[in-house]
This record gives C-alpha cells, sequence and structure tokens, in this order.
C-alpha cells in the first residue's frame, strides 16, 4: 500500500492524490509512489481520465531539499533518471491527465504539473521553478517541458530567475489553462476532463501519442507517425461506431474497443 500516494477512482475519473503533510515535498518515496499510481492508472480500464490533486491547500511544493541535500554527484548521477522517469510516467498515461493546482507548484511540484495536459489553477496558486535559488537547475523535466509549452524565451526568465509567477501570468503565458476559486479547482478539473469520460477511448490515447511524440520528431517523421496511428483507428469498434452513428445522424455509443 502507498504511504503518500493514492489512486481513488470515481465515475471513469482516477485521482492521484498526494498525501505528504505540509507541503506534499517529492522525495524518493514519493516519487516512486507516483509512477507506480501512474501504472495503475494506466492499466485500470474504469479509468477514462485522471486528476493529479494535491489536496486543497498546497499541490507540491518541490522535492525534498532535505534528502538532497548531503547527496554527491556519484548519488544524484545514480538517482537522476528515476527523478525524471518517475514524472515521466504521469506524461505517459495515455488517458487524458489534468493537475488540480492549489497553494504552490514549485520545482518538481510544477515539474509534476507540467507532464499533465492541461493545469487547473487556483486563483491564490504560486507556480515556478526555483531550483537556480539552490545552485542546480530542475531535473525532473522543467527544462524540457517548460520551454515546449510556453518557448524557450519564457522558459529561460522562470528558470534562470527562479521567480514565481501567480495564475494570471501562468494563465497568460500558457502555463495554466483554467483558473478557479480554490475551493472549487477540484470540481473544475472534473469539468474539465468530463467530456472525454465517454469519448472513443483508443482515439484519444492515439491523439495523445500523436501530438506528444511528433513533438519530439521532425515534420516529416511527425506526419508518418500521426498516418500509422490515424490507419490503427480503423481496426477498432468505435471507429466503426463512430461512423455509423454520423451517417444515421445520432448519438455515438462508444465502448473502448
Amino acid at each position: 500500500m502507498s504511504e503518500f500516494v493514492r489512486l481513488e477512482t470515481q465515475d471513469g475519473i482516477g485521482t492521484i492524490r498526494l498525501e505528504r503533510p505540509p507541503m506534499n515535498a517529492l522525495n524518493t518515496q514519493v516519487q516512486e509512489e507516483l509512477r507506480a499510481a501512474a501504472s495503475a492508472a494506466t492499466a485500470d480500464p474504469e479509468v477514462r481520465a485522471v486528476i493529479v490533486y494535491g489536496g486543497e491547500k498546497v499541490f507540491a511544493a518541490g522535492a525534498d531539499i532535505k534528502e538532497m541535500a548531503d547527496m554527491s554527484y556519484v548519488d544524484m548521477a545514480e538517482r537522476a533518471a528515476d527523478l525524471s522517469s518517475a514524472l515521466g510516467a504521469i506524461a505517459r498515461i495515455p488517458k487524458p491527465v489534468v493537475a488540480a493546482i492549489t497553494g504552490y507548484a514549485l520545482g518538481g511540484g510544477c515539474e509534476l504539473a507540467l507532464a499533465c495536459d492541461w493545469r487547473v489553477v487556483a486563483e491564490d496558486a504560486k507556480l515556478g521553478q526555483p531550483e537556480i535559488k539552490l545552485g542546480i537547475i530542475p531535473g525532473a523535466g522543467g527544462t524540457q517541458r517548460l520551454a515546449r509549452l510556453v518557448g524557450p524565451a519564457r522558459a529561460k526568465d522562470l528558470i534562470m530567475s527562479g521567480r514565481m509567477v501567480d495564475a494570471q501570468e501562468a494563465l497568460r503565458i500558457g502555463l495554466a489553462d483554467r483558473i478557479a476559486p480554490a475551493a472549487e479547482v477540484y470540481a473544475t478539473a472534473v469539468e474539465l476532463v468530463r467530456p472525454y469520460l465517454t469519448g472513443p477511448s483508443q482515439a484519444l490515447r492515439a491523439a495523445k501519442l500523436a501530438i506528444d511524440g511528433g513533438l519530439e520528431m521532425d515534420l516529416a517523421s511527425g506526419l508518418a507517425w500521426e498516418s500509422q496511428l490515424f490507419a490503427a483507428l480503423f481496426a477498432t469498434d468505435d471507429r466503426r461506431e463512430g461512423m455509423a452513428a454520423f451517417v444515421e445522424k445520432r448519438k455515438p455509443d462508444f465502448t473502448g474497443r
């Protein structure tokens, strides 16, 4: 049983909930429990969409600095790839994933949010990558995912200054997708993913794979990857149902097959 990270499933939504008071610091145990929760959410057919949530007060205020303070280069060289891949497991969930952010999403917490498809941010939340103030840089995807999301110039501003941004700035630069009162963040995240719960899950998976995978390729390779995924969907029941429903002028009944 996980101590600090739980996967709760209700009405097709899997909530990956962090519970390590007071700030949900992402120590090694939390990182590995996130990996396990991502694997469970991926494997469970009852989970059609995922919300990553730190609770009503804080999303995650970063890595556990006390745990890292005495680590040597050799120590971190052995751990760094696992740190990155633990949050990468969230990014690889082949279903819609939204981060519901209250309080702070800093350092590793911001990187966890970046691993999600969308971010719902509380009106009073603060986001940032303050690692530079510790003499290091983000090491769990921050330099890569943030630059792809907001562009290299803005990513350099945030990472090289270490400053925090509020919800309005996060929305303006594309780091946030929706803003809500803190008490309504989770409910807003539910509303964001609700349309996908009855959607064609294989096509949603393919769309995510095409977009995320294509970002790592040149245009010609990305187009070939898209074509492959597009053609593969013609083997699914949902493709047949979707096209039949269109022809028959009715609402499709997708089964995820």
